[in-house]
């Protein structure tokens, strides 16, 4: 396989697993939607005896919500990474393609 195409390949991998992040993060707008209506129907100062429970239940859904996205956050750092070895392969603060395909020397890539 080439350079160009394994660039290729990558990049296509990379703007799909985007896709799947925009899917993920519109779909847990959605939830998020659902719980913050459920959340200002449901949980009123007549539910609970104790302010510190109404604020623990709620906290309890932003958590949630903040290691998702926490996570997604990671997986965009990563791919732009690799986008950026992918743009500018001879930078010296990378490792080069090398990290990116298991240790292949990127001489060895044109093979």
């Amino acid at each position: 396989m080439s350079r160009d195409e394994a660039y290729h390949q990558t990049l296509d991998a990379i703007a799909k697993m985007q896709w799947n992040v925009a899917m993920i993060l519109e779909a847990k707008a959605a939830e998020a939607e659902k719980v913050r209506n459920w959340l200002c129907t449901h949980i009123t100062n007549d539910t609970y005896e104790a302010h510190n429970d109404q604020l623990s239940t709620c906290l309890q859904w932003n958590e949630q919500n903040i290691e998702v996205i926490d996570g997604l956050t990671k997986l965009c750092n990563g791919l732009s990474r690799n986008l950026k070895v992918i743009i500018n392969p001879d930078n010296d603060d990378s490792d080069g393609m090398s990290s990116m395909f298991g240790g292949m020397d990127s001489g060895d890539s044109d093979k």
